[in-house]
């Protein structure tokens, strides 16, 4: 486990402000461990929406995906698990549960008063070619300043250790981005395996919070369902994609800030409607 080369001098930090959503013991599991589960965070109705929305987009990206060589695109493959970015483009749903009251003050507690979307993707764990995502800091995917943002991985329904729940390595988040290495056809990975790992079961309804930081995995989906859960990334207003290849420095940067897809959670401290 070594850092990644542009991480030369992170430090982890914390909001001054005290949380109005999160208990103190919620906020102090997160800066301590690097995630916090919160049950029950989208309503039902809202859940429902949200996933009849999402059912509809995946299953038009599952059968452009059927229809390339080797029914593959990148790190999504038809039967093991489909990847379908920027829902809030398209589904009113989405956009709703990005920038609701709930979700979004655990988004001031742990961020600040001046958060953005970053980004947003529907992730379906199939059971017909059942394999592991391996380990992975979501700042390895894509490098970005400030290196901590947050992950709201939304569970649509039931995330088990038989379907293929998230698996954190408490504490590494610490560090900062990591170093990771393409694994054929996986995808990024950190570390192959860690001692401390824990696994995190989520009811539907439930949000997995968790740093850009925290290594996290998920493993096969050894049932007859699919997995189903929605990720919701924010980040400080300001913050930046660095693109270049890691060995050398950033060619560039690119300041976070799409109109459509990365639009303001909260500002001045207040939720953004």
């Amino acid at each position: 486990m070594s850092r990644h080369p542009w991480n030369t001098e992170f430090t982890w930090t914390r909001p001054a402000t005290p949380p109005r959503r999160l208990t103190l013991d919620e906020v102090d599991q997160f800066h301590r461990e690097g995630y916090v589960v919160i049950e029950n965070l989208v309503a039902d109705h809202a859940l429902a929406e949200l996933t009849a929305e999402l059912d509809d987009i995946e299953a038009g990206v599952d059968d452009f995906v059927k229809a390339l060589p080797d029914e593959r695109m990148f790190i999504a493959e038809s039967g093991a698990i489909i990847f379908s970015p920027h829902a809030v483009k398209v589904s009113p749903a989405a956009r709703r549960v990005s920038r609701d009251r709930a979700v979004v003050e655990v988004v001031r507690d742990l961020i600040g008063p001046d958060v953005r979307l970053y980004w947003d993707q529907i992730v379906y764990k199939k059971p017909e070619k059942p394999r592991r995502f391996p380990f992975h800091q979501d700042n390895g995917y894509g490098f970005v300043e400030p290196q901590q943002y947050l992950t709201c991985w939304v569970a649509l329904t039931d995330a088990t250790i038989d379907n293929g729940c998230t698996w954190i390595v408490p504490g590494v988040h610490l560090e900062g981005t990591l170093a990771h290495e393409y694994i054929e056809p996986l995808g990024f990975e950190c570390f192959e395996d860690h001692p401390d790992m824990v696994p995190v079961e989520a009811p539907a309804g439930s949000v997995v919070v968790f740093s850009s930081l925290t290594p996290h995995m998920t493993g096969a989906n050894t049932t007859d369902d699919v997995r189903k859960s929605y990720i919701l990334q924010y980040a400080s207003d300001g913050s930046e994609v660095l693109r270049g290849e890691p060995d050398a420095p950033p060619e560039k940067r690119e300041r976070n800030s799409h109109p459509d897809r990365q639009f303001f959670v909260v500002q001045g401290g207040k939720r953004v409607d």
